[in-house]
């Protein structure tokens, strides 16, 4: 069982930067997909982007590419999401998950954090 904890959501100004943590705990992962995303409500939860756990590489929305960074660090089972150039359309509840599929869509993840709320004021 794979639990997911996120933290570091929060109030931005637009233009500014957030970076939020996802916190691993109940395995040392491997091979594992650790991906993003985000809801807003009546919205479909939308992808943000993913790491390959190992080597690390990574994927993302063609609308985020540039403004958000995923990165991990493995000693701490911790992944990150490096937002900057907020807008007020990232405001929205953001998720990790986890999978062994790269892959876009929600149902391939099998594990999900309880989400934290970014809000970004204009």
């Amino acid at each position: 069982q794979v639990q997911l904890v996120e933290s570091g959501g929060g109030l931005v100004q637009a233009g500014g930067s957030l970076r939020l943590s996802c916190a691993a705990s109940g395995r040392t992962f491997s091979g594992e997909i650790l991906a993003w995303f985000r809801q807003t409500p009546g919205r479909d939860r939308e992808f943000v982007g993913f790491i390959r756990w190992n080597p690390g590489s990574t994927f993302y929305a063609d609308s985020l590419k540039g403004r958000f960074t995923i990165s991990r660090e493995s000693a701490k089972n911790t992944a990150y999401l490096q937002m900057n150039s907020l807008i007020p359309e990232d405001t929205a509840v953001y998720y990790c998950a986890v999978g062994w599929v790269a892959a876009v869509l929600p149902p391939s993840y099998n594990y999900w954090g309880q989400g934290t709320q970014v809000t970004v004021s204009s």
